[in-house]
């Protein structure tokens, strides 16, 4: 659908692309905002997820949705909280990733895979394990990309999955 909408062409926004020095490197200036925003947006999303009685029963609806209503949570209202919440995170990630790079109709696939493959890695459920494993990722793929060859970036990714599955396959930072 997003094809017949939008065509197959890609598409970038040159937002902020200056290069700004931090600690002697030259960095993009859209890519310090990008990750400012996405630390912010994570430091927010753990401290209320473990600080905040919202938090609470989030955690409460994905662990026991059963046993939920018991305690007099409404399991249908915090799962709709929950979809707008991961909407919202999508909709910050997107928009924080087209600053500065290119993108098509078709470019959410490798993304969804590679987010499957964090999420497991850091235990589902675990939100900052999840952080960790995305960010450990992201340094592996651009070590392989600049020390290795580039087009083995999605290699290396599943690699690292396979290697995790076998040794933890609860998640590395699971209990």
């Amino acid at each position: 659908m997003l094809l017949v909408v939008f065509g197959a062409n890609f598409t970038s926004i040159s937002y902020l692309d200056t290069g700004v020095a931090i600690l002697g490197v030259t960095v993009a200036l859209n890519r310090v905002i990008a990750f400012g925003i996405c630390v912010v947006s994570a430091g927010v999303l753990i401290w209320a997820l473990n600080r905040t009685r919202w938090g609470l029963t989030m955690r409460a609806v994905a662990l026991a949705p059963g046993s939920a209503p018991l305690v007099g949570i409404a399991v249908d209202r915090v799962a709709r909280q929950g979809f707008a919440l991961g909407t919202a995170l999508a909709a910050i990630g997107g928009s924080s990733m087209a600053m500065y790079q290119t993108f098509s109709a078709t470019g959410g696939v490798i993304f969804t895979m590679k987010a499957l493959v964090i999420v497991i890695m850091g235990g589902v459920g675990n939100v900052a394990g999840a952080l960790i494993a995305g960010l450990a990722l992201g340094l592996v793929e651009t070590f392989v990309a600049t020390a290795i060859d580039p087009g083995l970036t999605l290699a290396a990714t599943f690699a690292i999955f396979l290697v995790v599955l076998l040794w933890r396959p609860q998640g590395l930072f699971s209990k």
